[in-house]
């Protein structure tokens, strides 16, 4: 029967006293199940149809080894690295809906929503002419080399560039959001917005934080072109410099953006709701003692001011004590500085978070969450730096962090 079946190149199994071919075999497995306890043919050795089987059934359904959630610069580092390491991880970047559009949490993180990036190391500044203009005379500008187009990068260019540098090193992509998760028990259980469940040996959580914006259609329409939620990241932009900017808050974020501009701006206005700042003593002090720092007490922006080539011209203001009364300023851009938002919704009770919602690391220097496996990299674990070079590391961190834990897991 064997020798017959060899020759017709079919493959007889038999399985609780009745012959089945490999193709009926086939039939009978069911996805994420085992295959059923089939003897090897005569002329298979045992071993070599375990070997068979088990691939088989492990290309049908296994636990993703890592994911990765979130798709800015800690989660394409995070890929880079896992990818690198043969771990073949999947990354749910997020998905393509308006809510994500409107909190700035779509796929490609928040560089995504920037224009140049000035400060990410390897890609120097394209208009250097205009970064030293307050410094140069126009003989000497005449010397400055503009640099090739290909040496800058705008958000979305660095964020493409990451994802396209994943894929290529064996990155899956998954465009969805995680709505839900499951850490109670390995694999773990990651529930999408499209209704799907992913299962993972390791979970990267990289999802990021969102600026706090004040909610005016005016200030969404100079998004990029004036208004921006970094004095770090944009404060330095030829726009900004020698240049009125209005900064609005009254915590210590503010205060630290307020002092930051005026490295740059020829005067900061910080606008403020209540006649007393929120922020610590000793940084409402260095604001205030400034000289280049103006505060507009009991007050909030009404309408921000501009138009689509010239961008923010100015805002307008409107007091909180005094009703109708309003006022004019004149600026080039105006900063927001009420806060972020870590987005960890979907995480509340399944791993530590901090009073503020942000993921704590448990140990220094790494990673760790408090779930075994678990790991956090990014804006969504940091409320201190919050910049694209610091997320991509400690993306890196969380990538070696993993492949190391899964070792000692014997998950290779």
């Amino acid at each position: 029967m064997a020798s017959r079946g060899c020759s017709s190149r079919r493959l007889f199994l038999r399985h609780a006293g009745k012959r089945l071919t490999l193709a009926d075999a086939e039939k009978r497995l069911r996805p994420g199940g085992q295959l059923p306890d089939f003897q090897a043919p005569a002329i298979v050795p045992q071993r070599l149809w375990n070997e068979l089987t088990t691939a088989q059934n492990t290309e049908r359904h296994v636990a993703e080894r890592v994911v990765i959630i979130g798709s800015g610069p800690a989660g394409w580092a995070a890929a880079i690295y896992t990818s690198r390491a043969q771990l073949k991880p999947l990354c749910i970047e997020g998905a393509q809906t308006q809510e994500n559009y409107v909190q700035g949490t779509l796929p490609l993180g928040q560089l995504a929503l920037t224009t140049e990036v000035e400060n990410y190391p390897g890609f120097p500044a394209g208009e250097l002419s205009g970064y030293l203009s307050s410094s140069l005379d126009k003989a000497e500008l005449d010397q400055v080399p503009v640099l090739d187009h290909q040496e800058t990068v705008t958000g979305p260019q660095l964020m493409n560039l990451m994802r396209k540098q994943a894929k290529n090193f064996g990155t899956k992509v998954m465009t969805d959001d995680v709505v839900d998760v499951d850490f109670s028990e390995r694999p773990f259980k990651l529930k999408t917005l499209s209704g799907e469940t992913v299962e993972a040996e390791s979970v990267i959580i990289a999802t990021g934080a969102r600026a706090n914006w004040l909610g005016l259609e005016s200030e969404n329409k100079f998004k990029n072109n004036g208004v921006s939620a970094c004095a770090v990241c944009d404060g330095a932009l030829p726009r900004f410099r020698e240049n009125p900017l209005v900064v609005v808050g009254g915590g210590d974020s503010a205060m630290e953006e307020a002092t930051f501009l005026t490295k740059y701006a020829s005067k900061v206005y910080i606008i403020h709701r209540r006649e007393e700042f929120r922020a610590s003593k000793i940084m409402a002090e260095r604001a205030l003692n400034n000289p280049k720092i103006e505060v507009k007490w009991n007050s909030e922006v009404e309408e921000v001011l501009g138009s689509d080539d010239k961008g923010v011209t100015g805002v307008r203001l409107a007091s909180t004590v005094e009703e109708g009364k309003t006022e004019e300023l004149d600026a080039t851009g105006m900063f927001t500085a009420i806060g972020h938002t870590p987005n960890t919704e979907f995480l509340k009770g399944h791993v530590d978070l901090s009073e503020s919602g942000y993921v704590v690391w448990t140990k220094p220097f790494r990673t760790n969450t408090n779930v075994e496996g678990v790991f956090a990299a990014g804006d969504v674990a940091d409320d201190q730096y919050r910049q694209a070079v610091t997320a991509a590391g400690t993306g890196c961190m969380a990538a070696l962090d993993a492949e190391r834990w899964l070792a000692a897991e014997g998950i290779h």
